[in-house]
Parts: structure tokens; C-alpha cells; sequence
């Protein structure tokens, strides 16, 4: 499926790769969306996310998305919310996203929104906040068929959904 067809239709199979990234050292767009699906941000995203920011002269929005484990009988349900715990594991680590970013003389802010799919969220905010680039932690990629059963294939998901190119960073601890 060509980029044009993806962005015209809101459906895209699951073996679709997403738009094509180009080269991060030539980026020259907006803001650019330093996003997690609950993970810990690896140090070589934040690298990548400050390196492009600092070429482009742009700012970088940290996203963290605290998981909402479903529904009951499709109702809302306080026991499958983030406890105060999650909450602040988020927060800590939005936190010290924040410090390192600004450590490497890159303007950055963040937030935390909630949802039972990340992928779809972290999309959605990437539109609202119209921003240039989103980039992600990520594990190895899996084969499209099982990925979709697997939370840690979430930026594989985002890299689908997103407008905008989505780069994956390999995240060398979980290796």
C-alpha cells in the first residue's frame, strides 16, 4: 500500500510498514513527539529525539501513555485504571526524560494520557499536537501475525497509524 493510499484511508493492514523515515540527521520539520507506551525511554531515543531537535531547532513533547487495562462488561470499571503507583512510575519517568533532553540543551515538555490502546492514543496526540516526527523505544520486531497480540510491538502499531514518520529505536537493554 503507498503512503498516498495510507493516508487517505484510516484502514491499514496489519503488514503495512508506515510512512517512509527519512535520514534523522536531515530533519528539518516540527516539534517532535518523544513518545512511550508505558515502557522506560531508552538513552539512544532520547539521543535520536535531541539530536533531530537540535538540527531542526525544535522543541521535543514527551508522551507516556498509562495503561487502562480494559472494561468491565463494557463499562468503565476504577479497579482497571493506573494505580497511584503506575501513575507515578510515569511521572518519574517523564520526569527524567525531561532532565536528560535538557541536559543535552534541547527545550522539552510532557504529559501523561491514559487508554487501553497506546498505539492509537500516541497517534492521536501526534495529530493534535501536529507535530513532525514521533520516535520510540522499541524491542526487535516480531512477524505481523503474532505482533498484535503483543504489547511490546505498540511503536510497530504507532508507526502504522501515524501521519507522520515514526522512528524505532532498538532498545539494546532488552536485547
Amino acid at each position: 500500500m503507498s503512503g498516498e493510499l495510507a493516508s487517505r484511508f484510516r484502514f491499514r493492514p496489519p503488514w503495512y510498514q508506515g510512512i517512509a523515515t527519512p535520514d534523522p540527521e536531515q530533519y528539518g520539520g516540527g516539534t517532535i513527539l518523544l513518545a512511550s507506551e508505558g515502557r522506560k525511554i531508552s538513552p539512544q531515543a532520547i539521543a535520536l529525539a535531541a539530536r533531530m531537535a537540535r538540527t531542526a531547532g525544535a522543541g521535543v513533547h514527551v508522551l507516556t501513555v498509562a495503561r487502562i487495562w480494559g472494561s468491565a462488561l463494557g463499562l468503565p470499571h476504577p479497579g482497571l485504571k493506573p494505580t497511584r503507583s503506575e501513575l507515578q512510575q510515569q511521572h518519574d519517568l517523564i520526569a527524567e526524560t525531561i532532565a536528560a533532553l535538557k541536559g543535552k540543551g534541547v527545550a522539552a515538555d510532557g504529559e501523561i494520557v491514559s487508554s487501553r490502546s497506546a498505539a492509537r492514543r500516541i497517534a492521536r496526540e501526534a495529530r493534535r499536537h501536529r507535530v513532525g516526527a514521533i520516535v520510540m523505544s522499541a524491542d526487535p520486531p516480531r512477524h505481523w501475525l503474532i505482533a498484535d497480540l503483543l504489547w511490546s510491538q505498540e511503536p510497530y502499531r504507532v508507526r502504522r497509524l501515524a501521519d507522520v514518520p515514526v522512528y524505532t529505536v532498538l532498545d539494546e537493554s532488552q536485547s
